[in-house]
């Protein structure tokens, strides 16, 4: 997601220092909205300056409320600039990722929907979408968005994520083609991906290591456990210390 935060400080120009995250560990948009940006066909046309008095009242009352970590404000903030500039994919944006950034997927995945009928190759606005719907468990949905992110951007994490979801989805002969795909790329043998370790705290690994454990899932669930353990070892053999490889193998004896 760091490259949808780095997006919203360009939108917008300048950044609001907030000194920490709230009791419930929220923590609200990023920047100030102090211009405007209009996104036509995916591309983003030079900001235009809020200028207007009641255009100008909203962002202050925006910047007031994230310094002083009032959230419920902030939003509020935002939607009366989304009222003031409604043509605006940028501040919509915004508003999408405040949602996201509280746990607030269903708004989250709506304000999206939203933003993809306007551009439907709006990159941000698939990635949180389909981060959204994967947090609904509703896997579908989320498939659809992150592969028309990823025939944008051509991204392998994102291509890992969709074999990821073609697994869960059942769709086996798909997750194990795209695992195949990222295995044969050269970038494969220096990319991570965040998985839980056993004391549910995240960790990064080698994405190499988790493609061979996905493929080892993919046989381990048609039944095969000669070649599902097989690809857990090769997990292993690349992380040893990789918990869903081992949980994965040890579940096989």
């Amino acid at each position: 997601m760091k490259n949808i935060v780095l997006l919203i400080a360009v939108i917008f120009g300048i950044w609001i220092g907030v000194d920490a995250q709230n009791k419930n560990g929220k923590t609200p948009p990023v920047n100030s909205p102090t211009s405007t940006q209009e996104v036509k066909n995916g591309q983003a046309e030079p900001a235009k300056p809020i200028t207007n008095i009641l255009g100008d009242h909203y962002v202050k009352k925006y910047a007031i409320a994230s310094r002083w970590s009032d959230y419920d404000v902030a939003k509020d903030a935002l939607y009366d600039l989304i009222t003031e500039y409604s043509g605006n994919d940028s501040l919509i944006f915004a508003l999408a990722l405040f949602y996201y950034e509280n746990q607030k997927y269903p708004s989250c995945a709506l304000v999206c929907k939203d933003l993809l009928a306007r551009n439907p190759k709006n990159p941000s606005a698939l990635e949180l979408s389909g981060i959204s719907y994967e947090n609904l468990n509703i896997k579908d949905r989320a498939l659809q968005n992150f592969e028309s992110l990823f025939l944008l951007t051509n991204n392998n994490s994102t291509l890992y994520k969709m074999a990821a979801l073609q697994f869960e989805l059942k769709r086996y002969q798909e997750a194990m083609t795209n695992a195949d795909i990222l295995l044969t790329k050269p970038e494969v043998e220096t990319m991570k991906v965040v998985f839980n370790d056993t004391e549910t705290k995240t960790k990064e690994y080698a994405l190499k290591a988790a493609l061979f454990n996905l493929k080892g899932m993919v046989f381990k669930a048609q039944a095969d456990n000669v070649s599902a353990k097989k690809f857990f070892e090769e997990a292993l053999k690349v992380e040893p210390e990789f918990p869903a490889a081992k949980l994965n193998l040890a579940a096989l004896k």
